[in-house]
């Protein structure tokens, strides 16, 4: 299902790789994918830290575009089924 939307949200993007909404999808990937994988060992701290500088860099990415551009923002966040962040 995540390899499906993965390709057609590509397909939709494919000039824009370094887009703010690309890199935030490509990171939710990773984090699901190491999230999968941390369930089945817990212990694996080196993925731990890597899963901490990938959710820190979703989450700069995340406060960038909300900062400038609220409706595109608000489209990710709904698209990925990410939860809003609470801002002050």
């Amino acid at each position: 299902m995540i390899k499906n939307a993965f390709i057609s949200f590509q397909e939709k993007k494919e000039e824009s790789r370094g887009s703010v909404e690309f890199q935030v999808f490509s990171f939710t990937n990773k984090i699901r994918r190491l999230t999968s994988h941390l369930e089945l060992h817990r212990k694996d701290y080196l993925s731990q830290r890597g899963l901490r500088t990938i959710l820190g860099k979703r989450q700069r990415l995340l406060a960038y575009l909300s900062k400038k551009n609220r409706v595109r923002y608000k489209e990710l966040i709904n698209k990925l089924n990410i939860r809003e962040l609470k801002t002050r």
